[in-house]
């Protein structure tokens, strides 16, 4: 029994003097930690709670961020939005394309610079479709594109149109602001329709969005518009480190107008000296393989150079 004990003990010391010498074997030099020290945030992840303004703007107008229900929304969309890391840097890198016509356009209509957030919190800015078949950059339904004047239909679909698209969206903003009186609210009709938005108002004797009972979905909508403006206004606030070349850039490109058929768009593409991809991504309207004349031209995008090399953008 003594001697199984001392064995078991001569084992223990071994195993310890062994593992003393692997860790001293892989002990980190002094250059190698400062190097650590000094890139500490691609070694190390902390979780900090994002912190929230004593005040809000949206369009101009004041955000309740006093009262706790208010307050308590908008630190959760921050808290997703700063933890959701790979979408929110893919979304960062996309606004550097498309904010500046995004802006450029909501500046000539007239609306809030601040409604370019109701795009990113639709799609992220991507030419996504919804469960609902809400479809392209400012999530338009079938009908309420057509309504406010995007063609849709088999081979073109202009709620993939970046231009056209985000016209419609100003026209149809404008249309709810002159109803409801409130960009705030306009954006919640945006969301939920302004029907739905209406009724809830009457049955609930109000007119502040924040005071509402609402769905889920547009009980946050705001709120995590808000928090995207937050983030984008201020990004290092946010743990959002990025340089001007992480941002996408903007394809650049010339306009021709086509009033014929264009039987085949591969053919058209070639004509044009570009690849059929390049003249997809940079028309994703375009959903056939043709495109049938209509009344009024068409007007496409060319890129200027084909087969663009990524470091010749910056």
């Amino acid at each position: 029994m003594k001697n199984r004990i001392a064995i078991i003990i001569i084992m223990l010391l071994l195993g310890t003097i062994g593992l003393c010498l692997i860790v001293r074997s892989g002990d980190i030099s002094d250059d190698d930690r400062k190097n650590i020290k000094d890139n500490v945030s691609f070694y190390h992840n902390t979780l900090a709670n994002p912190p929230v303004p004593l005040s809000v703007q949206f369009c101009g107008e004041n955000v309740p961020i006093q009262t706790y229900w208010v307050r308590e929304g908008l630190e959760k969309e921050l808290i997703i939005h700063c933890y959701q890391h790979s979408r929110t840097i893919q979304t960062f890198k996309r606004s550097g394309r498309f904010f500046p016509e995004i802006e450029k356009i909501l500046k000539e209509e007239g609306v809030p610079e601040d409604l370019k957030y109701v795009c990113v919190a639709e799609s992220n800015l991507e030419n996504v479709v919804s469960p609902a078949k809400a479809s392209g950059y400012w999530q338009f339904m079938e009908s309420t594109g057509k309504n406010h004047g995007l063609e849709i239909n088999t081979t073109v679909d202009e709620r993939y149109h970046i231009e056209k698209s985000t016209r419609a969206a100003c026209q149809y903003f404008k249309a709810l602001y002159k109803k409801f009186g409130s960009w705030t609210l306009a954006a919640a009709a945006y969301n939920m329709g302004e029907n739905g938005l209406q009724r809830v108002l009457t049955e609930q004797d109000e007119k502040n969005y924040w005071n509402l009972l609402l769905n889920t979905e547009t009980s946050r909508y705001i709120s995590r518009i808000i928090s995207y403006k937050l983030m984008f206004e201020q990004p290092e606030l946010y743990g959002i480190q990025f340089s001007n070349t992480d941002y996408y850039k903007p394809i650049p490109y010339k306009e021709i107008s086509v009033d014929t058929n264009i039987a085949n768009l591969v053919t058209f593409a070639k004509d044009q000296k570009i690849l059929y991809r390049e003249l997809k991504e940079l028309n994703p309207w375009l959903r056939g393989k043709s495109l049938p004349k209509k009344g009024t031209p068409y007007i496409i995008r060319i890129p200027l150079k084909s087969e663009f090399k990524y470091m010749e953008l910056y």
